[in-house]
């Protein structure tokens, strides 16, 4: 519990301070679903018609998401921890933003971020990679930063979604189907039954 409370202090003792900082971060805690939902749109449309396999990684990159979040719900009916500002004294913190006295381990943000992030890592293009994984980070910081999480929250979330996203690709290969979908949706092409089979390791 000290490292969490020196953690969470070393973060959040900038909070209210720095007005530029304050509002990305919030920014960035609050909307950060928002920008995914952007990121993964701009991926996916930029790619070459052509380009079958780097979209399935974009399937394969939300999917990770997902699973790191359901395990997340697991986790949270196992073990219930509050959140800093429902137990720390009044005054000794800064809460940027309101949320709910929900579970606070692990970070659902951060889970997610990572699960995106390490399912594109040598997988996705590598604007996308630095992308997602530049976001995961900062995502990570500022949900200390802004007062909702304690640092190993975070780093539980970083764990779950980075091995959601590696594990993830080991079944890739049932997810083609969803890929297809998409591709005849947007009218790329019809089904690519065969093309995961390369990109089953870790």
């Amino acid at each position: 519990m000290l490292f969490d409370i020196q953690g969470y202090h070393l973060f959040n003792q900038y909070a209210g301070h720095h007005q530029f900082l304050d509002k990305a971060f919030a920014f960035l805690a609050q909307y950060s679903l928002e920008l995914y939902v952007v990121l993964f749109v701009i991926a996916w449309l930029s790619l070459p018609k052509s380009e079958i396999k780097q979209r399935h990684a974009l399937v394969i990159m939300g999917l990770a998401g997902v699973l790191g979040l359901f395990i997340n719900v697991i986790v949270s009916h196992i073990y219930f921890r509050p959140r800093p500002f429902m137990v720390l004294e009044k005054g000794t913190f800064t809460q940027l933003i309101p949320h709910s006295p929900d579970a606070s381990f692990p970070s659902d943000h951060t889970t997610g971020s990572f699960g995106f992030a390490a399912a594109s890592w040598g997988k996705a293009p590598k604007w996308t990679t630095m992308s997602f994984t530049i976001l995961a980070v900062l995502n990570g910081v500022a949900r200390l930063y802004v007062g909702v999480h304690w640092p190993t929250d975070v780093i539980a979330g970083m764990i779950i979604g980075t091995l959601s996203g590696r594990v993830l690709w080991k079944f890739s290969h049932l997810f083609q189907p969803l890929t297809n979908l998409g591709l005849r949706l947007f009218h790329y092409g019809g089904d690519h039954k065969n093309i995961q089979k390369d990109n089953t390791e870790i």
